[in-house]
């Protein structure tokens, strides 16, 4: 079997990862300290000085997960150089040392921000299309992108690019969790009049999509979309959600306009925008080259979600 490092083992995705395919190969958890837990490596922070050498020995392939995510609150004097610090330099210095290593594959899990924003009238965002960042979490994952693509050229490395849009599942952190306890508690929501449609990928299809990044010949050097293969509003995200919470949702139709104007008001013009605007993929490509196809609903996904949040993981 083969050794494939996973980098951000103890998050979200990473621990759905090393739970899913610990039967397929042999796997090598990497977090950023290990807590006294067996079978664990542990690297302290990312960044362009981060040792990788015992972490990469013999292994064949590496999903790196880690990075800074998207902050709501921000508190950096420069958000921009700290987001380059981890996601950029942090990531191309784990390539090269994989390089150095003998690695043959690292597939970095990108953004789909990385494309910029998509107007009501546009098709769904591609691979092939031309990213344009506007976020700087997004700006540091494309130059990521940017230098993994040089270091291929020059070192035999493959490197495979996958941007994912929000990812949701049991346990999901962040916004969607919040979404979660918004629901349940009977919260009014100011979403009755959004219709725009966004992607969404749930876990279980994600961890699949991955592996055949991990696997198949076909995806050497490739850069691809992913999603469930059905797109949603919020609002009807939230209608499915409570329908499997047992709840009546309760969306208020408050015309947009008062929303961003509220969303400026309150300089979260992004965090608004990501409720509001359309942000769709297309992702034929990523099937018809991968062999893969998302095989976990999003009603089964969203099921799933509420069954853990009755359960209490949170």
């Amino acid at each position: 079997m083969r050794t494939i490092a996973i980098t951000g083992a103890a998050g979200f995705i990473g621990r759905s990862l090393v739970t899913d395919w610990q039967a397929k190969a042999n796997l090598r958890p990497i977090v950023r300290h290990a807590a006294g837990e067996t079978g664990r490596v542990a690297i302290g922070d990312i960044g362009p000085q981060t040792d990788w050498a015992a972490a990469l020995e013999g292994v064949d392939a590496v999903v790196h997960c880690a990075g800074r995510a998207h902050v709501l609150d921000e508190s950096e004097a420069d958000p921009l150089a700290r987001y380059r610090q981890v996601n950029r330099d942090g990531t191309l210095h784990l390539a090269h040392s994989a390089a150095k290593a003998g690695v043959r594959r690292i597939v970095f899990l990108s953004s789909v921000g990385v494309m910029g924003k998509q107007k009501p009238t546009d098709r769904p965002f591609s691979a092939f299309d031309t990213p344009a960042p506007v976020q700087d979490y997004a700006r540091s994952k494309w130059e990521a992108e940017q230098g993994l693509a040089e270091l291929s050229q020059q070192s035999g490395l493959e490197t495979v690019i996958v941007r994912p849009p929000l990812v949701y599942g049991p346990g999901a952190p962040a916004n969607f969790q919040r979404l979660l306890r918004v629901v349940d508690r009977g919260i009014p929501l100011p979403l009755g009049l959004v219709h725009a449609k966004r992607s969404f990928v749930g876990i279980s299809n994600l961890s699949e999509m991955l592996w055949a990044c991990v696997e198949s010949p076909n995806a050497k050097s490739g850069t691809f979309m992913v999603s469930d293969g059905e797109d949603l509003s919020t609002a009807n995200l939230i209608r499915r959600i409570a329908h499997y919470m047992g709840k009546r949702p309760l969306l208020l139709p408050v015309p947009l306009w008062t929303l961003r104007l509220g969303g400026r008001l309150l300089a979260r013009t992004d965090d608004v925008e990501r409720l509001l605007s359309p942000l769709r993929v297309a992702i034929d490509h990523s099937c018809d080259t991968l062999g893969w196809s998302p095989r976990t609903s999003v009603d089964r996904e969203i099921e799933n979600c509420v069954a853990a949040f009755a359960g209490g993981y949170q």
